[in-house]
């Protein structure tokens, strides 16, 4: 197709035509110059939808709702909330998130069926639904509303995630917008991460969730924070054909062009979840090259990048590369010693498994950076695959060791 697609960090979920969104202050967080905690994300006009969730076992009764609602694949909106994770409250927690689920529906003007919810924050706390039914007619639903929608989505996050891609075909441009929370309890197969994502191109329901499921694979599901998964994840995709266009299906020639799209806006803010990660100075990527198979790639990646040791070698700038060597060998995967090769930010540091010379201190001055870059070549295969993990701090343990009082 050659389309050429425009990236747009200030972009939010209402860059694409047809969405409104709003947020409020309901008290669910503590007050604070900005600070929200409730939003409203809705289409206009109907719209497809689809949909991951945690796999963790205990699930918070807003992803079961959501999920339940979900299944019809057809949706107008979603309501958030911050600062309570609905999660491991009983029977209430199921009554409550249909509740919310209603007050937007009703607030938004839509079937409450239509209405879909999410919820974060701390577990075991139930959500004071009184705040939240004064709270909700204060949403003000605008097609400027995104940034405020994802500031209300924020626990932790120390700045709202927020982008948009957009890319043309035949004449009608086609816009993907986001907004995204999360920065502890972050692990492989989704984290403590909430991702809302709206398009304006028509694409056809069963493309739609292929679609999603193949960009969470190579995103949010190749991310690491501190190896704890969340009871609450969520990524939601509408879509709605505002922007007019042919669908697009799988066959199309532009679903390409739409799925490479995809990938980029969810490899930006997963890549955006870690930089922001609790207590983080550093990110790092790791890329594992000539596997033997590609699922072998990304579980050597995956493993690296969850690794305390790695992530303490990246704070200390330490090019310690036998923790590489040592969670790589841990992960499972087919690889043969003699044929490793490793390269630091392209620096090449280890040749057929052992260690090569190279000047140190311009190692560790590489590692000196905003993102780190590690590269495993295991040369038995062609499998390639990229994670992204942080620095691990004296910082995340500190705020993590009073999380709640």
């Amino acid at each position: 197709m050659g389309e050429q697609i425009e990236f747009d960090t200030e972009g939010t979920v209402t860059s694409a035509k047809g969405y409104l969104a709003g947020g409020t202050f309901a008290g669910l967080k503590t007050p604070g110059e900005g600070v929200l905690d409730l939003g409203i994300l809705v289409s206009e006009s109907p719209a497809s939808v689809a949909g991951t969730y945690s796999t963790n076992k205990i699930l918070s009764p807003s992803v079961t709702v959501t999920k339940e609602k979900a299944a019809g694949a057809t949706a107008r909106g979603v309501v958030a909330n911050s600062g309570c994770a609905n999660c491991a409250v009983g029977p209430q927690g199921f009554s409550d998130a249909k509740d919310l689920s209603t007050l937007a529906a009703g607030h938004a003007e839509v079937d409450e069926d239509s209405m879909l919810v999410s919820s974060t924050g701390m577990i075991g706390v139930e959500l004071p639904m009184a705040l939240i039914r004064k709270a909700i007619p204060n949403v003000e639903l605008t097609s400027e509303g995104g940034e405020a929608f994802a500031r209300s989505i924020m626990t932790t996050d120390s700045r709202a995630k927020h982008a948009s891609v957009s890319f043309e075909v035949d004449a009608v441009t086609y816009t993907i917008g986001g907004a995204a929370k999360g920065v502890g309890m972050i692990h492989p197969n989704m984290a403590t991460m909430l991702c809302f994502l709206t398009t304006d191109a028509d694409v056809e329901a069963g493309f739609l969730q292929n679609a999603l499921s193949a960009a969470v694979d190579l995103s949010f599901n190749m991310i690491d924070v501190d190896g704890d998964q969340s009871t609450n994840d969520t990524v939601l995709l509408f879509s709605n054909g505002a922007a007019g266009g042919a669908q697009i299906t799988a066959d199309s020639e532009s679903a390409g062009g739409f799925q490479e799209a995809l990938n980029q806006i969810a490899i930006h803010h997963a890549k955006e979840l870690v930089r922001d990660g609790e207590g983080a100075e550093r990110i790092f990527a790791v890329t594992v090259e000539r596997a033997a198979s590609s699922a072998d790639a990304r579980a050597g990646a995956r493993e690296i990048a969850s690794s305390n040791l790695v992530k303490a070698m990246v704070h200390g700038k330490d090019p310690n590369w036998g923790r590489l060597m040592m969670a790589l060998g841990k992960s499972g995967i087919e690889l043969n010693e003699p044929n490793i090769d490793i390269f630091v930010n392209d620096i090449h540091i280890v040749h057929e498994g052992i260690a090569i010379p190279y000047y140190a201190d311009a190692v560790i001055a590489g590692m000196n950076v905003a993102e780190v870059q590690f590269r495993i070549a295991l040369n038995i295969g062609t499998g390639v695959a990229t994670a992204w993990g942080c620095d691990l701090t004296e910082d995340y343990v500190t705020f993590n060791s009073a999380y709640s009082t």
